[in-house]
């Protein structure tokens, strides 16, 4: 078990961040802020970040992970009191995080020309389904939308089945990636260059989209859709997953020329090398289930740790393909320390990523575990000035809260 880092020195020490931004996509913003030392102050409603719903075995594992970090301060900005407390707190901050539709941050009076009168170099990350603008931008936008919307969808699965959506919250942590880096961006343009705060506006959709790389430029030039073509790839081949004799899994891929003669070779077809069906790219892109047919029956003549070291030994791209349980155990992942177990109240000890990237001077650290709802309400408002009595007060009124979560039903009966 790895003890939390607390006094570690990193990167972001100083930047505070509120982020008022619900489920993935700003809190994978704010985690990686987090993991490089940015004060995240989470401002979550009286029932609690949704992430804190999603159980898995009674769990909130999800909120373990995403909310690592961070501090927690619990504000009913349905409230006046509440709003003007945030208000204080922008003035402190540096950068701003919500995922509320379009407007709505503007009906709460809280509209980026509001916050950037009170702090003129705040930067406002506005996370949403589809954008700021545009026809869609007031539709709900949950990430499942992004990723059929991007043609991220279209192209993964086999061709005679249905599109396959990704079993993670893959528009949610690649648009996370994108704001974190447009955040620095413009927290850099404030330090360095003088300026003045600005909006990010930060969609699912575009991120993901610009995932795709040219298949836009590539169906102008071809005229085609590209099919789903399962693990096999439509620029290179052989690429895909391939069944050893134990019934586990591993994946090939040679796509470049030597490594695919080095492959023919060791399997004892350098015959292949030159075969006209087979001697470029292009045709091997074109005979690939026939590739295929010709390396699985190989591959399947042995087990997966005989596959790893046979192709191991000859430095063919082969690799195993991984579940949860299995990468735990990997010797690579646990050298170093990818996945590593903190201490943890409810489960005893939570495994949790690595900070990545991994920087040699000035490296990120994990410094403290999730927060509870509303356990830095006492640090981060009395630092405005607000005594035990007041916030007693507050907390009364029910503008601020602590502990467990209310329900929808006991905060509508407050």
């Amino acid at each position: 078990m790895k003890a939390f880092q607390a006094a570690a020195r990193c990167p972001l020490d100083g930047v505070r961040v509120l982020d008022l931004s619900r489920v993935v996509a700003g809190n994978m913003v704010s985690l990686l802020l987090a993991d490089f030392g940015a004060e995240v102050v989470k401002i979550e409603p009286p029932a609690g970040d949704p992430l804190r719903d999603w159980l898995v075995a009674g769990v909130a594992t999800n909120w373990k992970v995403y909310a690592r970090n961070k501090k927690s301060v619990c504000l009913d900005l349905r409230k006046g009191e509440a709003r003007a407390l945030l208000l204080k707190l922008v003035d402190t901050a540096h950068v701003f995080i919500e995922n509320f539709r379009p407007g709505t941050l503007e009906k709460m009076g809280l509209a980026p020309d509001v916050l950037h009168a009170r702090n003129p170099k705040l930067v406002i990350v506005r996370v949403t389904g589809w954008g700021q603008t545009g026809p869609y931008r007031h539709k709900p936008g949950f990430g499942t939308l992004a990723e059929g919307a991007s043609g991220f969808a279209a192209l993964n699965g086999f061709a005679d089945r249905e599109p396959v959506l990704p079993p993670i919250q893959l528009a949610d942590c690649t648009s996370g990636v994108y704001g974190a880096f447009a955040t620095l961006v413009a927290v850099r343009e404030v330090e360095v260059g003088g300026g003045r705060g600005q909006v990010i506006d930060l969609s699912l959709l575009e991120p993901l989209f610009s995932f795709m790389g040219p298949q836009a430029a590539s169906y102008q030039a071809s005229g085609r859709l590209r099919p789903r073509t399962g693990s096999r790839s439509t620029t290179a081949a052989p690429r895909n997953a391939y069944r050893t004799s134990d019934d586990r899994w591993v994946c090939l891929s040679a796509s470049t020329q030597a490594m695919t003669e080095r492959l023919f070779r060791v399997i004892g077809r350098a015959d292949l090398i030159d075969n006209p069906r087979y001697r470029t790219n292009a045709e091997r892109v074109q005979h690939a289930a026939e590739l295929d047919a010709i390396i699985g029956e190989f591959i399947a003549r042995m087990t997966l740790a005989e596959n790893l070291d046979f192709f191991g030994r000859a430095e063919v791209t082969v690799g195993p393909i991984y579940d949860i349980a299995q990468i735990i155990e990997d010797p690579h992942v646990t050298a170093r320390e990818m996945v590593a177990a903190y201490p943890d109240e409810e489960m005893g000890t939570v495994p949790m990523h690595c900070v990545v990237p991994r920087l040699s001077g000035t490296p990120g650290a994990i410094r403290r575990a999730a927060p509870g709802l509303g356990e830095h309400n006492a640090e981060i408002l009395g630092a405005l000035g607000l005594g035990a009595e007041e916030l007693a007060r507050l907390a009364a009124a029910g503008v601020i809260y602590a502990g467990k979560q209310r329900t929808k039903k006991k905060i509508a009966e407050a």
